[in-house]
């Protein structure tokens, strides 16, 4: 049949928060991916959402057979959720976008446009970003210092809103460590990429849940889980301090010894002391980050668990 040879297109969404989202943001998907036209599916990733989310998926679900529903069985993150989305899609094409409808599901269209000219990997680009201005610049100061860390170079109005192929699907499914950021996985496998300029809406109900705790804990363990660097350059710092300790130990010693200048002793020890203590406990703390994520991966344990579904016939769940 005519409709069998259409592509299927899944768009993966995780949710926290924006219950009073989900009827318009479903409408609207619906609506963009007739317009392709192709086959769709919507998979809802419930994140331990605080209001009644997950009541709004199940009815959802129930009046539409294409609506999927997940349920977490506690708070993941969004990341996390993603990942569930994209073991369970099917599609052909994975759309992966925000629940609060700052992502415009119209734009959808255009970049399955933009992935048809032979592009495994299309992000939206948001060209004028509706969020607050701490955010904003919190975003620009750490993909900064993530590409000083990693070596790359990133666009930070990039994020999540992005359409990828199966290919792509595939390979972030082998992908199983337990620190997790979506695009940043997408940007290192180093399929065809590209991006197109999107309109980026204000958020539309509540407010984000990345908090300054949040972003600074999100920013370090994105460093850590994806570049070493830090390793080196405490080995760099270390260096450098023995060697700037050992020319002052030849300068005093010349002093003492050839222009018959007492050293003054308990100052220079103290601080000497001090800033070598401060100095070992910092990169101490940078060792020990490093080796509580090898713990946290090598437990095994599972990305994330899975309270309830709404495909009854599904053995994942």
């Amino acid at each position: 049949m005519e409709f069998a040879n259409k592509p299927v297109i899944s768009v993966v969404v995780p949710v926290y928060g924006c219950e009073s989202c989900l009827i318009e943001l479903c409408g609207r998907i619906k609506k963009t991916i007739s317009t392709i036209p192709a086959q769709h599916e919507i998979v809802l990733i419930n994140d331990a959402s605080p209001d009644a989310a997950w009541e709004t998926i199940k009815r959802l679900s129930t009046e539409d057979e294409q609506i999927r529903g997940i349920d977490f069985s506690r708070n993941f993150g969004q990341h996390h959720a993603i990942t569930a989305g994209l073991d369970y899609t099917s599609g052909d094409w994975v759309v992966v976008m925000d629940c609060d409808l700052q992502d415009k599901p119209e734009e959808i269209a255009n970049l399955y446009q933009k992935a048809m000219d032979g592009y495994e990997v299309v992000f939206g680009k948001r060209i004028a970003r509706q969020d607050k201005w701490v955010k904003r610049k919190s975003s620009q100061v750490f993909y900064r210092i993530y590409d000083y860390f990693s070596g790359q170079v990133s666009d930070y109005s990039t994020a999540n809103f992005s359409i990828n192929s199966k290919k792509v699907v595939m390979g972030f499914r082998r992908m199983r460590e337990q620190n997790r950021n979506f695009p940043l996985f997408l940007k290192w496998m180093g399929y065809k990429a590209a991006s197109i300029p999107v309109e980026h809406n204000s958020r539309k109900e509540g407010k984000s849940s990345y908090n300054i705790n949040k972003l600074i804990n999100l920013a370090t363990d994105t460093i850590i889980s994806q570049s070493n660097k830090p390793l080196r350059l405490s080995i760099q710092i270390g260096f450098l301090i023995s060697l700037v300790s050992f020319l002052y130990a030849v300068y005093l010693f010349f002093r003492y010894f050839f222009l018959d200048q007492p050293v003054a002793g308990w100052t220079s020890v103290m601080v000497s002391i001090f800033f070598l203590g401060g100095l070992i406990f910092f990169n101490l703390g940078i060792l020990g980050l490093y080796i509580g994520k090898i713990f946290n991966e090598t437990k095994g344990r599972p990305l994330y668990l899975i309270r309830e579904t709404t495909d009854e016939t599904d053995e994942r769940s």
